[in-house]
């Protein structure tokens, strides 16, 4: 028997038509130039680098601990008071904040200006991803939930992909601040769109499940060994993404011979359509996952991953730039694949009510330590494998994202498993 889908608080603020598509298009548009302003320091490292003489572990640092630790710091907070009914002033203060921040970066003149402009966009970005989650929760139905929270993602795919091959051309014709100062000035632009499109207050309806405390709340979801193996993926999979993005772009420059802008087209076109792909799919794959009543929802991405780690491992030792972006492929699919499965699980196992805090800690696990550390290990790793000055180690230091790829996968096997106990469970309980 279908396990049926959660029925909504109130059903009369729920979107259709034109107003859905509007909304839905706006919040995509939100997570791309979030996505924008992420990524341009993965493109633009090897420019910035020169220009400003730092390292591989001073780049670490800035795409990694300076980013990471302020985003998961201020996940959770922002997250609760998105779950309070503040959803749309939550994204749009944030938005505007890094946004701002990110203008910041293409006047910075040293390593420790923009480290702060990265904790600024950091600290802005912190609070996008629960609002619009909450937002999605409010106003689509459960039936299409999926494929929503699918197309907010698809933002992080299509922004990496504008962000690197537009980034990389405006490096090489005008300069690394330059993208900066335009990625920056066009999301303060975004803003106008939000305060059209989604009107309304957010949150008001919703199940009193949030009018718990933080903490009270929190240890109700830990209780729970789903959510718990659920997080832990989460941790995992940073430590595989974070370097990929990080770092590919400067090992394909420094290995193949590539330019910034190359780069931006090859591997940037690629990971977008990947990530599009991927988070389309899987989105669909996940409404009709639930539909049916399956038990086994994170078994596609754990499969997924597997192929990821093996091509990955592959593509590092290819001899050509066209087989190594090639092999690299099933990584980009793989990372945006999961996406829908993991935030949609993690929404199902959280209970209503507290879908952006499930989002919010997922986001500060992955970022306070994955996130955080990966890219930092990967550039000490890279920097003590070169043998002498200028070498390159960072083939050495990527085989850190294979790894990872591998023990995400079995993450999402565990729970999957602890997942489909927890369903069951609630499945008898409505049968009582």
């Amino acid at each position: 028997m279908n396990r049926p889908l959660v029925s909504h608080p109130n059903e009369n603020i729920l979107l259709s038509g034109w107003r859905r598509t509007a909304f839905l298009i706006t919040l995509v548009l939100v997570s791309i130039f979030s996505q924008i302003d992420r990524v341009l320091p993965f493109i633009l490292g090897e420019s910035i680098k020169l220009d400003l003489g730092l390292n591989d572990t001073q780049l670490g640092l800035l795409t990694g601990v300076a980013f990471s630790v302020c985003y998961s710091l201020a996940s959770l907070p922002l997250a609760r008071i998105a779950d309070k009914g503040w959803a749309k002033q939550v994204l749009v203060l944030c938005l505007l904040l890094w946004s701002a921040m990110t203008v910041l970066g293409g006047l910075a003149f040293g390593f420790v200006l923009l480290a702060f402009s990265r904790f600024g966009v950091a600290l802005g970005e912190a609070g996008g991803t629960p609002a619009s989650h909450a937002m999605i929760v409010d106003r689509i139905p459960a039936a299409f939930r999926g494929r929503a929270i699918g197309l907010f993602a698809m933002g992080i795919p299509l922004g990496t992909m504008i962000g690197f091959a537009l980034g990389g051309w405006i490096s090489d014709h005008l300069g690394w601040r330059y993208a900066f100062i335009g990625a920056g000035v066009l999301g303060l632009l975004v803003v106008l769109l939000v305060l059209l499109f989604t009107k309304g207050n957010y949150g008001m309806l919703r199940s009193r499940a949030n009018d718990e405390g933080f903490l009270v709340s929190a240890k109700k979801m830990f209780s729970k060994p789903s959510f718990v193996w659920l997080f832990i993926v989460a941790n995992l999979l940073g430590f595989a993404s974070a370097p990929f993005y990080t770092f590919t772009a400067p090992f394909l420059i420094r290995t193949h011979g590539l330019t910034v802008s190359e780069v931006g087209l090859s591997f940037g076109l690629l990971q977008g359509l990947m990530g599009i792909l991927g988070t389309l799919l899987g989105g669909r794959w996940f409404d009709r996952a639930v539909k049916r009543g399956s038990t086994k929802l994170m078994n596609p991405p754990a499969v997924a991953l597997i192929i990821a780690a093996v091509s990955t491992m592959v593509g590092l030792f290819a001899p050509s730039s066209f087989m190594a972006i090639a092999l690299f492929v099933p990584a980009m699919f793989a990372f945006a694949f999961l996406l829908p499965f993991a935030f949609g699980s993690g929404h199902m196992a959280a209970g209503p009510g507290k879908e952006a805090l499930a989002t919010g800690i997922f986001m500060m696990g992955a970022g306070m330590l994955s996130a955080a550390i990966s890219p930092l290990l990967v550039g000490m790793i890279s920097d003590a494998a070169s043998t002498e000055p200028g070498g390159n180690g960072l083939r050495i230091g990527m085989l850190v994202v294979p790894l990872f790829c591998v023990f995400s996968s079995v993450g999402c096997f565990i729970a999957s498993d602890k997942l489909s106990v927890c369903l069951k469970i609630g499945m008898n309980k409505k049968k009582d």
